[in-house]
């Protein structure tokens, strides 16, 4: 799962960068949107499974980052 996390969050910082640099925000925005919704998903599973309160925020905002992603595409 920390692997998983940690590529997600490469990726989000790789396509943001490159978005910013050539000027293409509104392309690449949604696809942004899905990776940090997995990004998040995947922190909730992992802290889902410690037992921690902080799992639950981290599902709604994977969810909403999904739902915002889906809908921009």
């Amino acid at each position: 799962m920390k692997i998983l996390r940690i590529i997600l969050a490469v990726v989000v910082v790789v396509l943001s960068s490159y978005g910013l640099i050539n000027g293409t925000t509104g392309i690449i925005l949604p696809y942004v949107l899905l990776f940090v919704g997995g990004m998040l998903l995947v922190m909730g599973v992992n802290e889902f499974q410690k037992r921690k309160p902080i799992a639950f925020p981290s599902f709604l905002a994977a969810g909403f980052s999904f739902c915002v992603g889906f809908y921009t595409l």
